[in-house]
């Protein structure tokens, strides 16, 4: 039995590029590992199988569409063998709610299905297998905090000074990434600027936001925040403004949708400060749950291999 644990992701800087021919997006999306995460155990097995426990449980797929079961088929393929393994998540990143919990899951998967194996695959090539996947999948394999390009799977590791304490509200529901990207899209046509990858600038990283990060300056971080999806996350659940708005009126940072949403992240000056900002979140219902945690953390790794 192996079991992996690996983070959720929150994106501090997400920015979006123009629609590209084969309907992806350029992007510039600083990825931020935090401790809330899934663990994900590999037993021997016959096939590939699939469980999985805790909150939202119910709307975690358990057939070939899980990335989890997705990337154990892919690892065995990769190697010439055949898949068989029992593979269980113990769910804890919200289902659908901007925080690669799905991409979490494939990477962890990654890593349970090598180890139980015993194939020892090179990181590397764990890394393109897991841009096979998705694109927010090698990113849950080297945790840390990270700069993707391209659709987000080209990474480049950023320095980063101390820890930084957040909070994440959780709303009902989910939302699709890729309707957020379409409604970004639409935004973008309706107010005249275009939305092809020829009139819209490619984007980079915020060179404040990198200075922030260095220098664990959790007042500069909050100041740089960025989303480029969120305005296309609030048009299609205007009722996270509300949310937004709580955070900052119970004493947040800064506070930004993460990713595609609907999960909002608030960024606390400090642990005492994320649990009291998580209460006042809680008792404001404009949330179903919220979370304080920290980060940066690593990425997959295993924490037991019974």
């Amino acid at each position: 039995m192996i079991t992996v644990r690996v983070p959720a992701k929150v994106n501090v800087q997400l920015g979006v590029g123009g629609l590209r021919a084969d309907g992806f997006h350029d992007l510039a999306n600083v990825f931020f590992a935090v401790a809330l995460g899934d663990e994900v155990t590999a037993r021997p097995g016959t096939g590939v199988t699939l469980t999985c426990t805790g909150p939202d449980a119910d709307q975690v797929p358990l057939d070939d569409t899980n990335l989890a079961a997705r990337a154990a088929r892919l690892l065995a393929a990769h190697h010439g063998i055949e898949p068989h393994v029992a593979l269980h998540i113990a769910k804890a990143i919200p289902v659908a709610g901007g925080m690669a919990g799905g991409s979490a899951d494939g990477a962890a998967a990654l890593v349970a299905c090598d180890a139980l194996w015993q194939l020892g695959t090179p990181l590397p090539e764990l890394l393109d297998l897991a841009a096979d996947l998705g694109s927010d999948v090698p990113f849950a394999l080297l945790g840390g905090v990270a700069l993707g390009r391209g659709r987000g799977e080209l990474l480049e590791p950023l320095p980063v000074t101390g820890a930084f304490h957040w909070v994440f509200a959780v709303a009902d529901g989910g939302l699709s990434t890729p309707a957020v990207f379409r409604e970004c899209d639409r935004l973008r046509e309706a107010a005249g600027t275009g939305s092809s990858e020829a009139e819209v600038p490619t984007p980079d990283a915020d060179p404040a936001l990198l200075a922030a990060l260095a220098g664990g300056d959790p007042v500069a971080l909050a100041a740089a925040l960025a989303n480029d999806l969120q305005a296309a996350a609030l048009s299609l659940r205007p009722q996270l403004a509300d949310c937004l708005a709580a955070g900052l009126a119970a004493g947040a940072l800064g506070a930004l949708v993460s990713g595609s949403g609907p999960t909002c992240a608030f960024l606390a000056k400090d642990a005492a400060g994320a649990e009291q900002l998580a209460a006042a979140l809680t008792a404001s219902g404009t949330c179903r749950a919220a979370h304080p945690t920290y980060g940066p953390v690593p990425g997959a790794r295993v924490v037991d291999g019974a």
